[in-house]
């Protein structure tokens, strides 16, 4: 499947939705709120990466970057997520891309480092590791993970923008 990563366009948005809501929409882990928090950081103007990927003319997958603060008052740090791909097309490479091409985007942007919550059997492959001295209130420690890009050492606590708490 020839996969193509660009930016988001104002005709994705609609499809961007839906396949949020379809990637999430099984997940226990999920509140189904995600399209909801794309929404509430786009109308914020606080997606600072907005990135889909394409099979053919269909959108398939998406991946959000966000500002997150620091208490720590560190500068540069971006939150990863959502990040969603067609369920039926998930597990052949797709997030990955997806991943890839956005860190490399934030770097691109002289961003110091980037936070998510997530499984870290997953995401430990693109080297995000659990930070002991990072914390994110309510979230279980090892779903804490971060990727510095360069030797800046951080710690506190991560606070998302206030999109995430979006419901609708």
């Amino acid at each position: 499947m020839d996969i193509i990563i660009r930016n988001e366009i104002k005709s994705d948005i609609k499809a961007i939705s839906e396949i949020t809501k379809a990637a999430f929409e099984t997940l226990a882990v999920s509140n189904q709120t995600e399209q909801f928090i794309i929404d509430a950081l786009r109308d914020a103007n606080a997606l600072t990466i907005s990135l889909v990927a394409v099979s053919g003319k269909e959108v398939v997958g998406h991946i959000a970057f966000s500002p997150v603060t620091i208490s720590d008052g560190s500068l540069g740090w971006y939150g990863l997520g959502p990040i969603s791909v067609l369920p039926e097309l998930q597990k052949q490479g797709i997030g990955k891309s997806l991943i890839r091409e956005g860190l490399s985007s934030l770097k691109s942007l002289g961003a110091k480092g980037c936070v998510l919550v997530g499984d870290p059997g997953y995401y430990e492959r693109f080297g995000f590791r659990s930070p002991k001295y990072l914390v994110i209130d309510s979230v279980p420690q090892e779903y804490v993970l971060a990727l510095p890009f360069d030797e800046s050492k951080i710690h506190g606590t991560v606070v998302f923008h206030d999109g995430f708490a979006a419901t609708g």
